[in-house]
């Protein structure tokens, strides 16, 4: 990476002043089945202000050896809720080998549930919020032995009293541009599976200007940075976005490009101008995520023109009530059906995003979505169980209409197993999100819906089913890819890709049951390109 590749807010910073001592970061995580891109941006800012950066993945029986062969100075561990107490654990077993070590928590969690810093003595700092201006400062005053406590964006614990110190929060970064390109090497360093990846995660924006009540983005924008929407809401420029995936293309395998961004045509000037430019300075494969009542039948158009194969919608609820009232979608059911209609018509796998569980929602609320589903012909359902994460509206809305909700330490690890609501009809509804998206590709089984997900003893063959039909509609949308990128042949049938994927993955599974979690990393090789960060055989 040359200075060519990064902003020139960022080059000044880094020709200006280099830091007294070079702090060394240690970023560990579990592999997940997506790159980090969150990662990747904080370390193209560490490196940039002169210091090292290096991550490590779990499982790995070497990780204490490694950690200590690197010898950082800091450990970060990015946290999301149902996995804190696990990462708190490590965060133990880190202080008992590295005694005066400088341990970080960021992510998901601590951003909205800061008190964990409270709780645990072995965490000396939360990050709250975007990192990378924060992490700089807060390396550059402890490389020079200064006061780092009033570091805004991160909150630090007194390890001899305890007393916590809160800082507030700085504005976002207003200029993305700014920041460079995301350092993949640390990523791809540490992990031969994402760099070998045909398939690679690129975002174009931060930030979102809806509502929804059970994203997380609401509840960052408002009660923690405290900022408006003008300010929350940045698109990277075409020309930027369309310089980093060609930089990638040349360094690494890059077939797929698979964009992440919560609402692609967001700007219909900028969606414009990428797909005049992205076909004739790129020319590969991508999918997208619309949002309906931005979306006109001319995006749709010039999406497929620049090269989009895959398009999905956010439909989360058919029920106008709980769409709009309780979820805050702002969309009408006609604004999804044209949507996908328009997508269907240009020959673009459709894709939708529900949403089950929701406070309120009655078993018929919820089958009106899977109608919807079939009404659209959607190619490939997605389905989320509603979880009510700290801070976010939907929590209070949940206990304000009086369900039990659980305490965080006993949130579920994956949102699409079971819910953390208490309500009438848990299990059927459970049921149900198992059947969902075979339903939809299944529609004569409408007719015996009901009586199956009563059957509650039948739990885990619908999980089974579940993982199944997931696995076929991956392998479905393999061969999309592949054919997209010229490549023919048995090996990219989606009979073949299926077999090879079911029967590979559940020997791995089998073995795990029987030898350990030495095996994970071997079928994360198998995991690359699920949907929505989920593996779906876990």
């Amino acid at each position: 990476m040359t200075l060519t590749d990064i902003g020139p807010e960022t080059a000044t910073a880094i020709t200006s002043r280099s830091p007294v001592k070079s702090m060394k970061v240690l970023f560990i995580n579990d592999y997940l089945p997506q790159e980090m891109l969150g990662l990747m941006w904080l370390s193209r800012s560490i490196k940039d202000a002169g210091h090292h950066a290096q991550a490590l993945f779990l499982p790995d029986t070497d990780w204490i050896q490694k950690a200590k062969d690197y010898g950082p100075d800091v450990v970060c561990f990015s946290v999301t809720t149902g996995m804190h107490l696990y990462f708190l654990d490590l965060a133990k077993r880190i202080r008992t080998e590295f005694p005066e070590i400088f341990i970080l928590f960021g992510g998901p969690h601590p951003t909205f549930s800061p008190e964990i810093i409270e709780l645990n003595e072995h965490v000396d700092a939360i990050c709250r919020g975007e990192g990378e201006m924060a992490m700089v400062e807060l390396l550059d005053k402890l490389s020079a032995g200064e006061d780092y406590q009033f570091v805004q964006n991160m909150w630090f614990r007194d390890r001899e009293t305890g007393e916590i110190q809160k800082n507030s929060q700085r504005p976002p970064v207003p200029d993305l541009d700014s920041l460079g390109f995301p350092d993949r090497s640390i990523v791809y360093d540490a992990g031969s599976l994402y760099r070998d990846s045909d398939r690679k995660v690129f975002v174009t924006q931060r930030g979102c200007p809806m509502n929804c009540s059970f994203c997380f983005h609401h509840a960052l924008k408002k009660k923690v940075v405290g900022t408006t929407n003008s300010k929350y809401v940045r698109k990277r420029t075409v020309d930027h976005v369309i310089a980093e995936i060609k930089d990638v293309r040349d360094k690494y395998n890059l077939k797929f490009v698979h964009f992440l961004d919560d609402i692609f045509n967001l700007s219909g000037k900028w969606l414009d101008e990428f797909c005049e430019k992205y076909p004739k300075e790129v020319g590969l494969p991508f999918d997208v995520i619309l949002m309906a009542n931005m979306t006109r039948e001319h995006h749709i158009e010039k999406l497929k023109k620049a090269g989009c194969v895959y398009a999905r919608i956010a439909f989360e609820s058919a029920n106008d009530y709980i769409r709009n009232a309780v979820f805050r979608k702002n969309t009408t059911l006609q604004q999804l059906e044209d949507s996908a209609r328009w997508i269907k018509k240009y020959d673009i796998r459709l894709g939708s995003l529900n949403m089950l569980g929701g406070p309120g929602a009655s078993l018929d609320d919820e089958l009106e979505t899977v109608e919807l589903n079939i009404r659209c012909k959607v190619d490939h359902p997605l389905v989320s169980i509603m979880q009510p994460y700290p801070m976010f509206d939907i929590e209070e809305m949940t206990e304000d209409m009086g369900y039990a909700v659980a305490a965080y330490d006993d949130f579920p690890v994956k949102f699409n197993r079971t819910s953390s609501i208490e309500f009438e009809n848990k299990r059927q509804i459970e049921n149900l999100h198992k059947l969902f998206p075979i339903v939809i590709r299944n529609p004569w089984m409408m007719r015996f819906i009901k009586p199956m997900i009563r059957q509650i003893w039948l739990s885990r063959l619908y999980l089974v089913l579940y993982m199944l039909h997931s696995e076929w509609m991956v392998s479905e949308q393999a061969k999309l890819y592949a054919n997209a990128q010229g490549l023919r042949g048995p090996r990219y049938w989606t009979t073949v890709d299926f077999i090879r994927r079911v029967s590979v993955k559940g020997f791995i599974r089998t073995w795990e049951n029987m030898f350990g979690k030495v095996a994970q990393r071997v079928a994360l090789k198998l995991q690359m390109g699920d949907e929505r960060v989920v593996a779906h055989m876990d």
